[in-house]
């Protein structure tokens, strides 16, 4: 059923039901498909003393870790926790991204386990609620992590293993065993010949991952192995990575589209960095000089005021200014001079960074052509948990600003029940089906049954449109729809784009505001402090920002209008992947 009701329904012309289907040109870069745990592990060992992972250790020096040594320490574990009796269990991991954290993670996979990553950022009773959810029967954690668990490891009903990275005396103790000394009893067992077994079915549960919460309440969601490395094959074929690229992780390894890019990055033989801390992204980024970066546009708005920041603070701004044109008009003409005009630019990222990988929600396109403008390409993409979670990429070689792109290898994408929009093209829900799509939510098939269409297709919750070429365009969620009293819906999320071009706004929930029988578009802003001086009042603030959403008005149609402001003076709440926690903006 449509939620669209301001237009007049139409029926959905033949062209919108077909299903576009797009392949890898001849000069896409090659990879070698893997299908399972197994079968990626076998893999990855091909690139044998390359570094795969460059990380600070507990001390803060860097240690590289070489594709062998990895293979080496995923075989250990797997083996350990064979011999420790927890082949085919479930087992969390949580932890800083990590050596250590991936290698758990793969070897679960591969011993036929169930693997569930967990936020590190979550309070410890929801944490353990989760796990009795789940019913795990052990759980790998970091040293950030010991004691934390000392109450679970007296009463925890489902919870038996209690593995920690790195323990103290006092860890041990309190009943843990340390993931050495699971690997030391597992590289026994190597000895004596033990290898990965093969993985039986790629179609039973592999992972469970509790959704972020950014619309309510959590649910669990199984994925298979199926799910999880036709994604990752489908990352390897839409994303320009090669095997001589530098990457940083910066996003948190438990989220789905951190770890599904990661995972491609190790079959391509890429060389991982692990950013340390938040605090220290941009001096890692000049500390490991990478070609391309895995951000949500949190991350890519922050790149962009520091870059606009360090123009005005030296002086530059202007010149940036006229640079932007000059390097357009070469451009246009087929000159390329990007790195050189903007190479002191360059330099904050550490000098090398070509491309930018970015999803995780909207993305302004004003971001992309600004980027792209000095020499560092951004492909947007669209992912949901369910989806394990990649669904859509634009790819590095058709490109399209504002769009997603169109369905990755492994599944297809259609528009639902919608309207015509302005630009000639159902508007309704985006629904998927293919490779990717979850299982379902663990132990609730009413929440189950509610996501999937009639014949089959997951319903991803939210709005957009393809148009002739296959290529989708996210326009908002369908939960978080205003509907006016007029009747004409607007989607919020549009709405917070055009507040994002104005640079006195540094983050803003639009919402509607019920006054009687009316609703008002009421825009709550929480102002960029950086961009007032140090002695501007909390009034001569909010006139400037009124200022400029008065004259954004001017450009939109009355109803997409913003009536009400209100201020905040603190920043949002966000989930660990950067986004605005909506259901809790009052």
């Amino acid at each position: 059923m449509s939620i669209i009701n301001n237009v007049k329904k139409a029926d959905q012309p033949a062209k919108q039901q077909e299903i576009k289907v797009h392949t890898r040109p001849k000069t896409a870069r090659l990879y070698e498909r893997v299908n399972d745990s197994t079968d990626f592990c076998r893999h990855i060992r091909k690139h044998g003393d390359k570094v795969a992972y460059t990380y600070f250790d507990k001390n803060k020096q860097l240690c590289d870790l070489t594709y062998e040594q990895l293979y080496r320490k995923i075989l250990k574990t797997a083996a350990g926790l064979t011999d420790a009796g927890y082949a085919g269990k479930k087992i969390a991991i949580i932890g800083e991204t990590s050596v250590e954290w991936i290698s758990a993670y793969l070897a679960i996979l591969c011993i036929g386990g169930v693997a569930i990553p967990m936020d590190k950022e979550l309070e410890i009773p929801v944490i353990e609620g989760f796990l009795e959810t789940a019913e795990a029967d052990g759980i790998i954690y970091s040293r950030t992590f010991n004691g934390k668990f000392e109450s679970a490891m007296k009463s925890h009903p489902t919870l038996k293993l209690f593995a920690a990275m790195d323990p103290d005396e006092e860890e041990l103790a309190r009943g843990a065993v340390s993931t050495h000394m699971i690997r030391k009893a597992g590289s026994a067992l190597v000895k004596q010949g033990y290898v990965l077994p093969k993985v039986e079915n790629r179609d039973k549960m592999a992972e469970m991952l509790f959704t972020s919460g950014t619309t309510g309440t959590s649910k669990c969601v199984m994925l298979s192995q199926k799910n999880i490395f036709s994604v990752v094959c489908s990352a390897c074929e839409t994303v320009d990575f090669n095997p001589d690229d530098v990457i940083v992780s910066v996003l948190p390894i438990h989220h789905t589209y951190e770890l599904a890019v990661m995972l491609a990055a190790l079959v391509y033989g890429i060389h991982v960095c692990i950013n340390d801390s938040l605090t220290h992204v941009l001096r890692n980024f000049q500390l490991f000089k990478p070609t391309g970066l895995v951000l949500v546009p949190l991350f890519v708005y922050t790149m962009y005021k520091k870059v606009w920041s360090e123009a005005k603070r030296t002086g530059q701004d202007k010149k940036l200014k006229l640079g932007l044109g000059a390097s357009k008009a070469m451009m246009s003409v087929g000159l390329d001079k990007r790195r050189q005009i903007f190479g002191a630019v360059l330099e904050a990222f550490g000098g090398r960074l070509e491309k930018i990988i970015c999803g995780g929600a909207a993305l302004n396109p004003r971001m992309i052509e600004f980027f792209e403008s000095i020499g560092i390409s951004i492909y947007e993409g669209f992912g949901i948990t369910e989806c394990a979670p990649l669904t859509f990429v634009t790819p590095y070689y058709a490109r399209k600003y504002g769009s997603v792109g169109p369905a990755v290898p492994c599944c297809q994408g259609r528009i639902g029940e919608g309207v015509l929009n302005d630009k000639g093209y159902i508007e309704g829900e985006i629904q998927i089906k293919g490779d990717n799509v979850m299982l379902g939510y663990y132990k609730n098939p009413e929440a189950t049954a509610e996501v999937f269409t009639d014949d089959g297709w997951f319903r991803t919750g939210d709005m957009g449109y393809m148009d002739k070429d296959g290529y989708f365009y996210i326009t908002g969620r369908l939960k978080s729809v205003i509907v006016l009293e007029n009747g004409k819906n607007v989607f919020p999320e549009e709405i917070e784009e055009y507040l994002g071009n104005i640079e006195l706004i540094a983050e803003s929930v639009v919402v509607g505001r019920q006054n009687g029988s009316n609703v008002t578009l009421t825009a709550i802003v929480f102002p960029d402090h950086k961009k007032f001086d140090d002695e501007a009042t909390d009034e001569e603030i909010r006139e400037a920002i009124e200022k400029e959403i008065n004259a954004m008005n001017k450009k939109l149609p009355t109803y997409k209008q913003i009536k009400g402001i209100e201020y905040r003076n603190v920043e949002f709440e966000k989930t660990t992947s950067k986004k605005i926690k909506r259901h809790l903006v009052k």
